[in-house]
Protein backbone atom coordinates (compact mmCIF):
# COMPACT_ATOMS: atom_id res chain seq x y z
CA UNK A 1 0.00 0.00 0.00
CA UNK A 2 1.33 3.71 -0.96
CA UNK A 3 1.74 5.89 1.97
CA UNK A 4 0.67 8.78 -0.10
CA UNK A 5 4.15 9.94 -0.69
CA UNK A 6 5.01 11.30 -4.80
CA UNK A 7 7.08 9.04 -6.28
CA UNK A 8 9.79 11.28 -8.49
CA UNK A 9 8.55 10.34 -11.31
CA UNK A 10 5.32 11.55 -10.26
CA UNK A 11 7.12 14.80 -9.65
CA UNK A 12 8.77 14.88 -12.75
CA UNK A 13 5.56 14.06 -14.24
CA UNK A 14 3.49 16.79 -13.03
CA UNK A 15 6.09 19.71 -12.94
CA UNK A 16 6.50 18.98 -16.73
CA UNK A 17 2.16 19.09 -17.07
CA UNK A 18 2.32 15.24 -17.65
CA UNK A 19 -0.39 13.00 -16.28
CA UNK A 20 1.08 10.88 -13.42
CA UNK A 21 -1.58 8.16 -14.50
CA UNK A 22 -0.16 7.86 -17.51
CA UNK A 23 3.33 7.07 -16.40
CA UNK A 24 3.88 3.47 -17.31
CA UNK A 25 1.02 3.01 -19.01
CA UNK A 26 1.35 1.15 -22.40
CA UNK A 27 -1.43 2.60 -23.93
CA UNK A 28 -0.22 6.49 -23.37
CA UNK A 29 1.87 6.75 -26.30
CA UNK A 30 -0.80 5.37 -28.53
CA UNK A 31 -3.65 7.37 -27.36
CA UNK A 32 -1.59 10.48 -28.39
CA UNK A 33 -1.69 11.94 -31.63
CA UNK A 34 0.38 9.79 -34.39
CA UNK A 35 2.36 10.95 -37.19
CA UNK A 36 5.44 10.61 -38.54
CA UNK A 37 5.85 8.33 -41.92
CA UNK A 38 8.89 7.33 -43.77
CA UNK A 39 8.29 10.06 -46.66
CA UNK A 40 7.87 12.77 -43.66
CA UNK A 41 11.09 11.12 -41.94
CA UNK A 42 13.19 11.38 -45.81
CA UNK A 43 11.76 14.53 -46.26
CA UNK A 44 12.73 16.20 -43.11
CA UNK A 45 16.47 14.65 -43.10
CA UNK A 46 17.07 16.00 -46.92
CA UNK A 47 15.79 19.29 -45.88
CA UNK A 48 17.70 19.65 -42.86
CA UNK A 49 20.82 18.32 -44.16
CA UNK A 50 21.21 20.93 -46.85
CA UNK A 51 20.95 23.61 -44.30
CA UNK A 52 24.16 22.46 -41.81
CA UNK A 53 26.97 23.83 -43.41
CA UNK A 54 24.98 27.56 -43.70
CA UNK A 55 24.36 26.75 -39.69
CA UNK A 56 28.47 25.57 -39.60
CA UNK A 57 29.37 29.01 -41.38
CA UNK A 58 26.81 31.22 -38.70
CA UNK A 59 28.48 29.85 -35.59
CA UNK A 60 31.59 29.96 -36.18
CA UNK A 61 31.29 33.88 -37.04
CA UNK A 62 29.05 34.29 -34.01
CA UNK A 63 31.81 32.10 -32.36
CA UNK A 64 34.97 32.84 -33.82
CA UNK A 65 36.13 29.70 -33.49
CA UNK A 66 35.44 26.55 -36.55
CA UNK A 67 32.44 25.14 -35.51
CA UNK A 68 31.33 21.89 -37.06
CA UNK A 69 27.47 21.49 -37.27
CA UNK A 70 26.74 18.13 -38.72
CA UNK A 71 23.89 15.40 -39.48
CA UNK A 72 21.00 15.12 -38.85
CA UNK A 73 19.67 11.94 -37.83
CA UNK A 74 16.22 12.57 -38.15
CA UNK A 75 13.92 10.06 -36.25
CA UNK A 76 10.19 9.70 -35.13
CA UNK A 77 9.68 8.75 -31.62
CA UNK A 78 7.89 9.92 -28.11
CA UNK A 79 8.77 12.13 -25.74
CA UNK A 80 9.88 8.56 -23.33
CA UNK A 81 12.06 8.24 -26.17
CA UNK A 82 13.57 11.36 -26.01
CA UNK A 83 13.93 11.59 -22.83
CA UNK A 84 15.89 8.15 -22.78
CA UNK A 85 18.77 10.00 -24.64
CA UNK A 86 19.13 12.88 -22.75
CA UNK A 87 21.48 14.10 -19.64
CA UNK A 88 19.45 14.94 -16.22
CA UNK A 89 19.82 18.51 -16.80
CA UNK A 90 19.54 20.19 -20.43
CA UNK A 91 18.99 23.79 -21.81
CA UNK A 92 15.50 23.55 -23.80
CA UNK A 93 15.04 27.15 -26.14
CA UNK A 94 11.14 27.02 -27.48
CA UNK A 95 11.42 28.14 -30.77
CA UNK A 96 7.94 27.45 -31.87
CA UNK A 97 6.84 28.73 -34.97
CA UNK A 98 4.18 30.70 -35.38
CA UNK A 99 3.15 31.84 -38.72
CA UNK A 100 3.52 29.58 -42.15
CA UNK A 101 3.54 26.05 -40.54
CA UNK A 102 2.47 26.85 -36.83
CA UNK A 103 3.08 24.70 -34.31
CA UNK A 104 5.40 23.07 -31.88
CA UNK A 105 9.10 23.73 -32.09
CA UNK A 106 12.58 23.90 -30.41
CA UNK A 107 16.35 22.93 -29.67
CA UNK A 108 17.53 20.63 -26.64
CA UNK A 109 21.11 21.19 -25.21
CA UNK A 110 22.75 18.87 -22.39
CA UNK A 111 24.07 21.43 -19.74
CA UNK A 112 27.59 21.31 -20.79
CA UNK A 113 26.96 22.07 -24.24
CA UNK A 114 25.21 25.25 -23.17
CA UNK A 115 27.73 25.95 -21.24
CA UNK A 116 30.56 25.71 -23.44
CA UNK A 117 28.62 27.83 -26.27
CA UNK A 118 28.03 30.25 -24.02
CA UNK A 119 31.44 30.17 -23.08
CA UNK A 120 32.75 30.84 -26.28
CA UNK A 121 29.96 33.85 -27.27
CA UNK A 122 31.25 35.46 -24.16
CA UNK A 123 34.77 35.17 -24.16
CA UNK A 124 34.34 33.75 -20.68
CA UNK A 125 35.84 30.59 -18.34
CA UNK A 126 33.54 29.26 -16.29
CA UNK A 127 30.51 30.34 -17.21
CA UNK A 128 26.91 29.81 -15.32
CA UNK A 129 23.48 29.23 -17.08
CA UNK A 130 22.55 32.98 -16.03
CA UNK A 131 20.15 35.14 -17.11
CA UNK A 132 22.68 36.69 -19.69
CA UNK A 133 23.68 33.40 -20.57
CA UNK A 134 20.23 32.20 -21.55
CA UNK A 135 19.92 35.30 -23.86
CA UNK A 136 23.04 34.27 -25.65
CA UNK A 137 21.73 30.49 -26.20
CA UNK A 138 18.31 32.29 -27.44
CA UNK A 139 20.39 34.29 -29.76
CA UNK A 140 22.46 31.29 -31.52
CA UNK A 141 19.00 29.09 -31.91
CA UNK A 142 17.74 32.77 -33.20
CA UNK A 143 20.28 32.36 -36.13
CA UNK A 144 19.57 28.99 -36.22
CA UNK A 145 16.19 29.11 -36.87
CA UNK A 146 16.35 32.05 -39.29
CA UNK A 147 18.50 30.01 -41.56
CA UNK A 148 15.96 27.10 -41.69
CA UNK A 149 13.01 29.70 -42.33
CA UNK A 150 15.55 31.12 -45.00
CA UNK A 151 15.39 27.62 -46.52
CA UNK A 152 11.97 26.92 -45.78
CA UNK A 153 10.78 29.96 -48.42
CA UNK A 154 13.02 29.48 -51.13
CA UNK A 155 12.36 25.60 -51.59
CA UNK A 156 8.48 25.95 -50.72
CA UNK A 157 7.66 29.82 -51.89
CA UNK A 158 5.98 30.35 -48.57
CA UNK A 159 6.89 33.44 -47.37
CA UNK A 160 5.00 34.34 -44.12
CA UNK A 161 7.01 31.66 -42.57
CA UNK A 162 8.40 33.21 -39.12
CA UNK A 163 8.71 32.01 -35.09
CA UNK A 164 8.68 33.56 -31.66
CA UNK A 165 11.55 35.30 -30.06
CA UNK A 166 13.65 31.74 -28.55
CA UNK A 167 12.92 31.15 -24.79
CA UNK A 168 15.87 29.07 -23.14
CA UNK A 169 15.93 27.73 -19.38
CA UNK A 170 18.08 25.31 -17.87
CA UNK A 171 16.05 22.69 -16.32
CA UNK A 172 15.69 18.84 -15.60
CA UNK A 173 15.07 16.92 -18.43
CA UNK A 174 11.39 15.92 -17.34
CA UNK A 175 10.59 19.44 -17.08
CA UNK A 176 11.53 20.25 -20.46
CA UNK A 177 8.55 20.91 -22.98
CA UNK A 178 8.30 18.05 -25.39
CA UNK A 179 5.40 17.61 -28.01
CA UNK A 180 2.93 15.18 -27.49
CA UNK A 181 2.32 11.83 -29.44
CA UNK A 182 4.85 10.75 -31.85
CA UNK A 183 7.03 13.57 -33.22
CA UNK A 184 10.16 14.58 -35.41
CA UNK A 185 13.69 14.75 -33.90
CA UNK A 186 16.70 15.57 -35.44
CA UNK A 187 20.02 14.45 -33.56
CA UNK A 188 23.04 16.88 -34.69
CA UNK A 189 26.31 16.31 -34.06
CA UNK A 190 28.38 19.51 -33.14
CA UNK A 191 32.02 20.18 -32.37
CA UNK A 192 33.25 24.10 -31.05
CA UNK A 193 37.03 23.40 -32.30
CA UNK A 194 38.02 22.05 -29.08
CA UNK A 195 38.04 18.20 -30.56
CA UNK A 196 34.89 17.21 -29.03
CA UNK A 197 31.73 16.25 -29.97
CA UNK A 198 28.39 16.94 -28.48
CA UNK A 199 24.96 16.05 -29.16
CA UNK A 200 21.93 18.81 -29.94
CA UNK A 201 18.32 17.86 -30.63
CA UNK A 202 16.18 19.33 -32.20
CA UNK A 203 12.32 18.91 -32.32
CA UNK A 204 9.27 19.47 -34.37
CA UNK A 205 6.23 19.05 -33.63
CA UNK A 206 3.82 16.35 -35.55
CA UNK A 207 1.51 18.88 -37.14
CA UNK A 208 4.77 21.10 -38.04
CA UNK A 209 6.60 18.37 -39.34
CA UNK A 210 3.51 17.42 -41.53
CA UNK A 211 2.96 20.65 -42.78
CA UNK A 212 6.78 21.09 -43.90
CA UNK A 213 6.77 17.69 -45.40
CA UNK A 214 3.91 17.84 -47.24
CA UNK A 215 5.11 21.60 -48.84
CA UNK A 216 8.43 19.93 -49.49
CA UNK A 217 7.06 17.35 -51.05
CA UNK A 218 7.65 14.70 -49.20
CA UNK A 219 4.76 13.37 -47.73
CA UNK A 220 1.19 12.25 -49.62
CA UNK A 221 -1.40 14.90 -49.75
CA UNK A 222 -4.66 13.96 -46.87
CA UNK A 223 -7.15 11.74 -47.88
CA UNK A 224 -10.13 12.81 -50.14
CA UNK A 225 -13.32 14.16 -48.91
CA UNK A 226 -16.49 12.31 -49.35
CA UNK A 227 -17.70 14.82 -51.69
CA UNK A 228 -14.19 14.73 -53.44
CA UNK A 229 -14.88 10.86 -53.58
CA UNK A 230 -18.06 10.89 -55.14
CA UNK A 231 -17.23 13.47 -57.73
CA UNK A 232 -15.05 11.29 -59.21
CA UNK A 233 -17.06 8.67 -59.62
CA UNK A 234 -17.93 7.33 -63.28
CA UNK A 235 -21.78 8.36 -62.80
CA UNK A 236 -22.82 6.37 -65.50
CA UNK A 237 -21.72 2.89 -63.21
CA UNK A 238 -23.73 4.10 -60.06
CA UNK A 239 -26.36 1.65 -59.12
CA UNK A 240 -29.70 2.82 -60.86
CA UNK A 241 -28.12 5.66 -63.15
CA UNK A 242 -26.74 3.21 -65.61
CA UNK A 243 -30.00 0.80 -66.01
CA UNK A 244 -32.49 4.12 -66.89
CA UNK A 245 -30.74 5.76 -70.23
CA UNK A 246 -34.16 7.20 -70.99
CA UNK A 247 -33.70 9.53 -67.68
CA UNK A 248 -34.13 13.32 -68.86
CA UNK A 249 -31.25 15.93 -68.53
CA UNK A 250 -33.83 17.99 -66.11
CA UNK A 251 -34.00 14.99 -64.00
CA UNK A 252 -30.29 14.92 -63.03
CA UNK A 253 -30.14 18.64 -62.87
CA UNK A 254 -32.31 18.06 -59.89
CA UNK A 255 -30.23 15.66 -58.18
CA UNK A 256 -28.09 17.80 -55.59
CA UNK A 257 -24.40 17.61 -56.05
CA UNK A 258 -24.32 15.04 -58.40
CA UNK A 259 -23.69 16.29 -61.86
CA UNK A 260 -23.97 19.81 -63.78
CA UNK A 261 -26.87 20.09 -66.15
CA UNK A 262 -25.07 20.13 -69.47
CA UNK A 263 -22.92 17.18 -68.60
CA UNK A 264 -23.42 14.12 -70.75
CA UNK A 265 -24.95 10.70 -68.52
CA UNK A 266 -22.03 8.56 -68.14
CA UNK A 267 -19.04 10.84 -68.43
CA UNK A 268 -16.75 10.80 -65.28
CA UNK A 269 -15.86 13.77 -63.11
CA UNK A 270 -12.48 15.27 -62.37
CA UNK A 271 -12.38 15.64 -58.80
CA UNK A 272 -11.23 19.35 -57.95
CA UNK A 273 -8.10 19.98 -56.68
CA UNK A 274 -9.03 21.30 -52.89
CA UNK A 275 -5.88 23.23 -51.25
CA UNK A 276 -6.01 25.18 -47.33
CA UNK A 277 -6.32 28.61 -47.54
CA UNK A 278 -2.46 30.56 -46.88
CA UNK A 279 -2.97 33.64 -45.22
CA UNK A 280 -0.23 35.77 -45.67
CA UNK A 281 1.34 37.49 -41.84
CA UNK A 282 0.52 40.97 -40.90
CA UNK A 283 3.60 41.05 -39.62
CA UNK A 284 6.58 42.37 -41.96
CA UNK A 285 8.66 39.48 -42.96
CA UNK A 286 11.83 39.94 -44.92
CA UNK A 287 12.09 38.29 -48.17
CA UNK A 288 15.25 36.18 -49.20
CA UNK A 289 16.33 38.67 -51.61
CA UNK A 290 15.97 41.51 -48.82
CA UNK A 291 17.99 39.27 -46.33
CA UNK A 292 20.89 39.11 -49.36
CA UNK A 293 20.66 42.94 -49.80
CA UNK A 294 21.61 44.05 -46.26
CA UNK A 295 24.86 42.64 -46.46
CA UNK A 296 25.93 45.33 -48.01
CA UNK A 297 25.49 47.78 -45.40
CA UNK A 298 26.53 45.59 -42.42
CA UNK A 299 29.74 47.52 -41.52
CA UNK A 300 27.89 51.27 -41.53
CA UNK A 301 28.39 52.62 -38.24
CA UNK A 302 25.01 54.18 -36.57
CA UNK A 303 24.80 56.14 -33.56
CA UNK A 304 23.04 54.46 -30.41
CA UNK A 305 21.86 56.38 -27.43
CA UNK A 306 20.90 54.47 -24.13
CA UNK A 307 18.49 57.15 -23.02
CA UNK A 308 17.76 57.25 -19.15
CA UNK A 309 15.06 59.66 -19.32
CA UNK A 310 13.42 63.54 -19.94
CA UNK A 311 11.77 66.51 -19.05
CA UNK A 312 10.70 69.42 -19.78
CA UNK A 313 11.84 73.27 -18.09
CA UNK A 314 10.91 76.36 -18.36
CA UNK A 315 14.13 79.03 -20.30
CA UNK A 316 14.18 80.44 -16.58
CA UNK A 317 14.81 77.10 -14.89
CA UNK A 318 17.86 76.09 -17.40
CA UNK A 319 19.41 79.32 -16.97
CA UNK A 320 18.99 79.10 -13.25
CA UNK A 321 20.75 75.62 -12.90
CA UNK A 322 24.28 75.24 -11.18
CA UNK A 323 26.35 72.81 -9.71
CA UNK A 324 24.25 70.71 -7.23
CA UNK A 325 21.01 71.12 -9.04
CA UNK A 326 19.18 67.88 -9.31
CA UNK A 327 17.19 67.77 -12.41
CA UNK A 328 13.93 65.10 -11.90
CA UNK A 329 13.12 62.65 -14.57
CA UNK A 330 9.80 61.16 -16.27
CA UNK A 331 11.38 57.54 -15.09
CA UNK A 332 10.21 55.89 -11.84
CA UNK A 333 13.94 54.26 -10.45
CA UNK A 334 14.21 50.53 -11.53
CA UNK A 335 12.71 51.63 -14.98
CA UNK A 336 13.73 50.31 -18.07
CA UNK A 337 15.95 52.52 -20.16
CA UNK A 338 15.47 53.31 -23.86
CA UNK A 339 17.84 52.29 -26.05
CA UNK A 340 17.66 54.20 -29.44
CA UNK A 341 19.27 53.93 -33.11
CA UNK A 342 19.45 57.25 -34.48
CA UNK A 343 16.86 58.79 -32.73
CA UNK A 344 14.27 55.46 -32.82
CA UNK A 345 13.45 53.50 -29.84
CA UNK A 346 14.40 49.42 -31.03
CA UNK A 347 15.02 47.96 -27.21
CA UNK A 348 14.78 48.65 -23.48
CA UNK A 349 16.77 47.33 -21.25
CA UNK A 350 18.75 47.62 -17.51
CA UNK A 351 21.56 49.67 -16.27
CA UNK A 352 24.61 47.51 -14.98
CA UNK A 353 28.36 48.42 -14.54
CA UNK A 354 31.09 46.67 -16.01
CA UNK A 355 34.28 46.73 -14.73
CA UNK A 356 33.76 50.52 -13.58
CA UNK A 357 32.00 51.20 -16.28
CA UNK A 358 27.99 51.44 -17.10
CA UNK A 359 26.36 49.01 -19.42
CA UNK A 360 22.58 48.39 -20.71
CA UNK A 361 21.34 44.58 -20.68
CA UNK A 362 18.66 44.46 -23.08
CA UNK A 363 15.58 43.19 -21.70
CA UNK A 364 13.06 43.27 -24.35
CA UNK A 365 13.32 44.69 -28.19
CA UNK A 366 10.69 46.59 -29.51
CA UNK A 367 8.15 44.81 -31.95
CA UNK A 368 8.58 45.86 -35.67
CA UNK A 369 5.10 47.33 -35.69
CA UNK A 370 5.84 49.41 -33.16
CA UNK A 371 9.25 50.39 -34.86
CA UNK A 372 6.98 51.58 -37.90
CA UNK A 373 3.90 53.20 -36.14
CA UNK A 374 7.42 55.19 -34.45
CA UNK A 375 9.37 56.17 -37.91
CA UNK A 376 5.63 56.99 -39.19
Amino acid sequence: MSDGALSQDEIDALLAGVDSSALGSPSAASAAVSGGSEDERRAMQGFLSGTVDAQSSNLSMMTGKDVSFRGPNVVAMTRDDLLGMLPDMVTAVKADFNSGFPGEHGFIFPEETAKAIASLMNKEENITLDEMAMSVLGEVVSQIVGSQITALTDKTGNKSISSISPEAANVPKAVAALPGGTFMCATYQLTLGDGRSHQVWEVYGPQVSSDISRALGGASSPPPSAGQSFAGMDMGAMPGLGAAPNMGMQGMGAMPGMMPQNMAMGMPMNAASVQPVQFSSLIPQPTAQEQGNIGLIMDVFMEMTVELGRTRKLIKEILGMGEGTIIELDKLAGEPVDILVNHKLIAKGEVVVIDENFGVRVTEIVSPMERMNDMG
